[in-house]
């Protein structure tokens, strides 16, 4: 091993501490005034004692760590060390027939212990309150709202930050009141945020609570902006489980931290069990829903992932990704449409999935209304039955279709084309052999390509204004990983044929959606204004989960039920295939009027 200087110092220090140690041990046994020839044994018996130590001490790593930041794991070692170095000496003292006093065998450790441990931490404490000796005098003071171990490691860091210096600690946990976190007083609960405000200066409040549910951090946040204070947070809990990040790495607080629900409990066994080993494809691989399919999925040690996109650069995205951050996950990056029959027939014999999450879809409600309607339903409804045929032909165990709450009494063009979607796959269940269709609807997710989220945050960079279609439009809306985990919980538990309907929570206004984005980025309606365009074609004031001729059923999951919906049969669906194959492309107006034939809860406008 080859030493740096001050791991040499570091060897150097243990070793006086481990003379030290047992001459003092000498000394306190016999109060102080050791007799000669005990003077003479306790000198003798430093020729054992030192070198056991010093092979002890190398050999339970005491040189790795850095005394800057020592901590319980270093004492941890210190102790091991010391109480096994005192062992093997004792045995050799003994084979050496040199009579120690056995008081002097049990102290020695607790002086080693000591010696050793003190030194070390008191460079540390040294070290950090002379760099804090450096840091600017300007630091920014700031509330930590929080009392859990992020908490505590927060203030930690923070202590050591050019930026920030911490004034005070919340918590809503009235009996730590009055306590200290590394030397910062708790100071009450959230809502004294105010007062504590004028008094101490501070102008941001960093939440470390990634552990506590949604609801409580929409209760922080709602406290911190009253009190006129900037509102930052520390990462996720599962970043933070995950290594990805640390807690010293605060941001912003994102909508996801406010509207997302709590953590969903899946059947993690079964998933590993289901896809382990098993080549999985994912069609719309580039998009907000198939790349989070993707991810996941890889968490289950699958065999391959094939990724279907007709998008180049969406599929060049995911690929890079994937071999930045998951190397080791086998997957095969697939060009092509999903209405190509001989394309999606190659890669189906040429890789045999065991299951498809079939994700690709035209979803943007306005664009489908206007100039391609046509598209809408060749793509959903056609591409989705040419996938799905071509699943039963090469034995595909179970097909997942992503559908949305838009084909709940569907309004639009985009909404009536998954409901058919959807009506083609419970169709096909009763010839599909071994193969099983499972159907998931789920409505809006945060953050997803061409949600509302991306463009509220365009306009309030550009200043505003932010544009609303209607004061009482409301939509549901979970976070992407939610709504895939439950796609997931929701595939392995399908027998076939059963539409899934995700659990998403309250409704949410969307103009309140907007405020919310507002302050979060700093700002109030007066800076920027919010304005209302009107309903846009095909487009709702509220979603519904369920038809008004459905009901639903519970699953042994409390965020999935199963619709009891409407099903065709083989007949139906081959007069559907007649019409999808017509030779002309029909108008709008046509393609709507034809729709509410085939989806008779369609009211298209």
């Amino acid at each position: 091993m080859k030493y740096h200087w001050r791991t040499l110092f570091a060897v150097v220090h243990d070793l006086a501490a481990s003379i030290v140690a047992w001459l003092l041990a000498f000394w306190l046994r016999f109060n102080f005034e050791v007799p000669d020839n005990y003077v003479d044994i306790a000198v003798q018996s430093l020729a054992c004692v030192v070198p056991v130590n010093a092979i002890v001490f190398h050999a339970f790593a005491l040189y790795r760590g850095i005394w800057r930041y020592a901590s319980l794991p270093d004492l941890k070692r210190i102790i091991y060390a010391a109480v096994t170095a005192s062992i093997v000496a004792l045995t050799l003292l003994v084979m050496l027939q040199i009579g120690v006093p056995r008081s002097v065998l049990i102290t020695n450790p607790i002086f080693l212990i000591v010696i050793m441990g003190g030194s070390r931490l008191a460079y540390r404490a040294w070290k950090e309150r002379s760099l804090g000796n450096f840091l600017p005098g300007d630091r920014a003071p700031v509330f930590v709202i929080g009392t859990e171990e992020a908490a505590v490691n927060l203030i930690k860091e923070l202590g050591r930050s050019p930026q920030w210096h911490v004034v005070g600690v919340f918590d809503d946990d009235a009996s730590v009141r009055g306590r200290e976190l590394h030397g910062i007083n708790i100071l009450g609960r959230s809502d004294e945020l105010a007062a504590w405000k004028e008094k101490l200066g501070a102008t941001h409040a960093i939440i470390a609570m990634p552990s506590a549910s949604h609801q409580a951090r929409r209760q922080v946040v709602a406290r911190c902006n009253e009190a006129g204070l900037k509102v930052l947070t520390v990462p996720s809990f599962d970043d933070l489980m995950s290594g990805r990040v640390t807690v010293s790495q605060i941001r912003h607080v994102e909508l996801d931290d406010l509207l997302g629900r709590d953590v969903v409990v899946l059947d993690t066994a079964g998933l590993k069990s289901w896809i382990n080993g098993r080549t999985v494809m994912v069609t719309g691989a580039g998009g907000s829903i198939g790349a989070e399919l993707c991810r996941q999925v890889a968490r289950f040690g699958p065999r391959r992932i094939v990724l279907f996109e007709l998008n180049e650069f969406a599929l060049y995205t995911i690929e890079q990704e994937f071999r930045e951050r998951m190397p080791e996950v086998p997957i095969l990056c697939a060009i092509g449409d999903i209405k190509d029959e001989s394309r999606v027939g190659q890669l189906l014999s040429a890789h045999q999935p065991s299951v498809i999450f079939h994700a690709a879809a035209y979803k943007h409600v306005p664009l489908m209304e206007s100039e391609n309607a046509w598209q809408a339903v060749l793509n959903n409804v056609l591409g989705t039955r040419a996938l799905a045929r071509a699943a039963i032909a090469y034995g595909v165990e179970k097909f997942v279709l992503i559908s949305t709450d838009k084909a709940v009494n569907p309004t639009n063009v985009m909404g009536a084309s998954k409901r058919l979607a959807e009506m083609v796959c419970q169709a096909l269940q009763e010839e599909a052999g071994a193969t099983r269709f499972v159907l998931v609807r789920f409505g809006n997710v945060l953050g997803s390509t061409g949600s509302v989220i991306p463009r509220f945050r365009e306009q309030i960079a550009r200043g505003g204004p932010v544009t609303v279609t209607h004061p009482d439009i409301t939509r549901y809306f979970m976070s992407i990983p939610e709504a895939v985990q439950l796609v997931l919980q929701a595939g392995l538990m399908g027998g076939g044929g059963e539409v899934f309907v995700l659990d998403m929570g309250e409704p949410v206004r969307i103009v309140d959606l907007a405020r919310e984005m507002i302050r979060l980025s700093g700002f109030n309606e007066s800076d920027i204004p919010i304005a209302y365009t009107g309903l846009r074609p095909g487009e709702k004031l509220y979603e519904e989960l369920l038809g008004a001729d459905e009901n639903s059923l519970p699953t042994p999951h409390p965020k999935l039920r199963i619709a009891k919906v409407r099903q065709e049969d083989g007949e139906w669906l081959a007069r559907l295939a007649c019409w999808l194959r017509r030779a002309d492309v029909p108008s709008d107006e046509t393609v709507r009027a034809e729709l509410s034939q085939w989806v008779p809860e369609y009211t298209g406008r």
